[in-house]
C-alpha cells in the first residue's frame, strides 16, 4: 500500500468517525429532548418539535452545556426539581443508548 493510499484511508476513517460522533450527539440530544418534553408535560407533536430545538441547541458549543442551558428555563418554569447532575446523568444514559442504536443500524 502506498503512502497516498494510507493517507486516503486515514482521512476516510477520520471523516467516518467524525460523522458518527455527530450522529451520536444528535441522537443523544433528540432522546434527551423527548425525555425533558415528557417531564414538562408536552404532547407528542410538541415534544418532537421541542426535541428538534434541543438538537439545534447542541450546535452552539462542544459538549452538552448548551443543551442544559436550553432546557433549564423550561424545567424551572414548571417548578420541577431536576438538578444539573440528574440532567447530565440522563445525557450520559441517552448517549449510551444512541451509540447502541447507531451501531445496530450500521450492522
Amino acid at each position: 500500500m502506498s503512502m497516498e493510499d494510507r493517507q486516503k484511508t486515514f482521512e476516510n476513517k477520520f471523516a467516518h468517525d467524525e460523522a458518527m460522533l455527530f450522529k451520536v450527539e444528535a441522537r443523544t440530544c433528540k432522546l434527551f429532548g423527548l425525555w425533558v418534553a415528557e417531564q414538562i408535560g408536552l404532547d407528542d407533536e410538541t415534544a418532537k418539535s421541542y426535541a428538534g430545538e434541543v438538537v439545534a441547541a447542541n450546535l452552539e458549543e462542544v459538549g452538552y452545556n448548551d443543551v442544559i442551558r436550553k432546557v433549564r428555563p423550561d424545567i424551572d418554569a414548571k417548578g420541577l426539581d431536576l438538578s444539573d447532575h440528574l440532567l447530565n446523568t440522563k445525557l450520559d444514559e441517552y448517549e449510551a443508548i444512541a451509540k447502541e442504536q447507531l451501531m445496530s443500524e450500521v450492522s
